[in-house]
C-alpha cells in the first residue's frame, strides 16, 4: 500500500476503499492488483451494469463463451457461469486482505438478478446458489433493500451468508435493513452458525439523491431552493451514519456483538459526481468517517488519488446541520418520501434494463460462437 497519498490518508481515517467495477481484463492484466498496491483498494463491488459493460468490450470472454455455447448453455446460464467465475477469481486476489482484516475487507460483491427484487423466496434461493457457486468465504451477495428484499436479507444472513444490501435511499428503510440484519443474526445464532464469520454492508446511495432533489429544487425556482442544491445527498448520508452509530449501541445489538457478531457497516454507493459544479471528490471527502466503506467508480478513485483533500472525519458531529438541510428542502415543498420511493423504483428498473442488455449481448455471442 502506498503511503502519504490522499487514498492512504482516507484509509487512515477508517474508510475502506472498494472499487465499483470488475472485468476479466482487470483481473488478468494485473490492473486490479495495481489498484490494490498503489491506490489502497481493499474490495470490489459489481452490478448488472458493470458486467454488461465488461462483456461488451474486448475479447476476454470469447473462449468461455465458446465453451458455454458448445455445452448448450442459454444466456441466463452463461451469465451465471461467467460472472461467478470473475467474482471467484477476484475473491482469490483479495484473499490476503480478507484474512489480514479479519473479514472486514477483501470483499467482492455479486448481485442477485434484479428481476427478483420483489420476490423474497426467489432472492433467498438465488443468494444461496450464488454463494455456493462462487464458493469463497469473502464473497458478499447483493440483495436490494426493497420491502420484499428485507425478508430475504434476514433469511440469507440466518443461513450464515454475508450480504451487501443495496439500493438504500431513505433513513427509514435503512433502519429496516439494520433490523433485518439483526433478525438474521439472531436466527443464525440459534442455528449454531459462527457469527464472527457473517459480515454485511448497507449500501446507501448518495449522488442519485442530489440529482433528483436538485432537479425538484430547480423547478421551485426560489433563491432559497437554489442555495440548497448539492447539499441533500451528503446530509442524508451523514444522518445514515448517525442511525448506524445509534443502532449498534442498543441492548439487542450489543448482545449479538458480545456473541461474536459484526456491525453492519455503512457503504457509500453512487459516489461519482454527476453535477459538474460540484468537486469530483465531493462524495469522498465529505463522507469520511471510521468504519465506512466508499465504493468508487475508477474515475472517482483516480480523482481522489490525484487531488483529494482529505480532511479527516467529516461526518461525526454534523447531524444537527444535516437535519437542518433536509428540513429546509422539505420547506421548499420537496417531498423526501416521494424522492426516495422514486429512486428505489428507478434503481430496480435501471438494473433490470442492464440485466436484459447483458442477456442480449450474451445471446448474440453464444449464437456467434455456434
Amino acid at each position: 500500500m502506498t503511503e502519504n497519498t490522499p487514498t492512504a490518508e482516507l484509509s487512515k481515517v477508517g474508510v475502506s476503499i472498494w472499487l465499483d467495477d470488475l472485468s476479466r481484463d482487470r483481473i488478468t492484466s494485473g490492473g486490479l492488483q495495481k489498484l490494490i498496491d498503489e491506490k489502497n483498494v481493499v474490495g470490489v463491488t459489481t452490478n448488472p451494469t458493470i458486467f454488461a459493460g465488461a462483456l461488451s468490450k474486448g475479447n476476454a470472454y470469447d473462449a468461455q463463451v465458446a465453451e458455454l455455447a458448445k455445452a448448450g448453455k442459454d444466456a441466463t446460464g452463461a451469465v451465471f457461469e461467467i460472472t461467478t467465475d470473475d467474482v471467484a477469481n477476484a475473491c482469490d486476489l483479495f484473499l490476503p486482505i480478507y484474512e489480514s482484516s479479519k473479514g472486514f475487507d477483501g470483499r467482492v460483491s455479486i448481485e442477485v438478478e434484479p428481476g427478483l427484487a420483489h420476490d423474497t423466496e426467489g432472492t433467498i434461493a438465488q443468494a444461496k446458489q450464488l454463494h455456493d457457486r462462487v464458493a469463497r468465504e469473502n464473497v458478499l451477495i447483493k440483495i436490494p433493500a426493497t420491502v420484499e428484499g428485507l425478508g430475504a436479507i434476514t433469511e440469507t444472513i440466518a443461513a450464515g451468508i454475508s450480504v451487501n444490501v443495496t439500493l438504500i435511499f431513505s433513513l427509514e428503510r435503512y433502519r429496516d435493513v439494520i433490523n433485518a440484519y439483526l433478525a438474521g443474526l439472531e436466527k443464525a445464532k440459534e442455528a449454531g452458525h459462527d457469527l464472527s464469520k457473517i459480515h454485511s454492508v448497507a449500501s446507501f446511495f448518495v449522488s442519485r439523491v442530489d440529482t433528483e432533489i436538485d432537479k425538484r429544487l430547480e423547478a421551485v425556482g426560489t433563491d432559497e431552493a437554489a442555495a440548497l442544491k448539492g447539499k441533500a445527498g451528503v446530509a442524508n448520508a451523514r444522518l445514515a451514519y448517525e442511525v448506524y452509530e445509534q443502532a449498534f449501541t442498543t441492548e439487542r445489538a450489543q448482545y449479538l456483538l458480545e456473541a461474536g457478531a459484526n456491525k453492519q457497516r455503512p457503504l457509500w454507493a453512487s459516489t461519482g459526481v454527476k453535477d459538474p459544479s460540484i468537486p469530483d471528490t465531493f462524495y469522498v471527502v465529505e463522507l469520511a468517517a471510521p468504519e465506512v466503506v466508499n465504493t468508487m467508480p475508477e474515475k472517482t478513485l483516480d480523482a481522489t488519488f490525484d487531488h483529494g483533500e482529505i480532511k479527516g472525519d467529516t461526518i461525526s458531529g454534523t447531524y444537527l446541520e444535516a437535519n437542518k438541510v433536509l428540513d429546509a428542502v422539505a420547506a421548499q415543498g420537496v417531498s423526501y418520501a416521494d424522492v426516495t420511493e422514486q429512486l428505489e423504483r428507478e434503481g430496480v428498473e435501471k438494473f433490470v434494463v442492464s440485466w436484459n442488455e447483458l442477456l442480449e449481448a450474451i445471446t448474440g455471442q453464444l449464437e456467434a460462437a455456434k
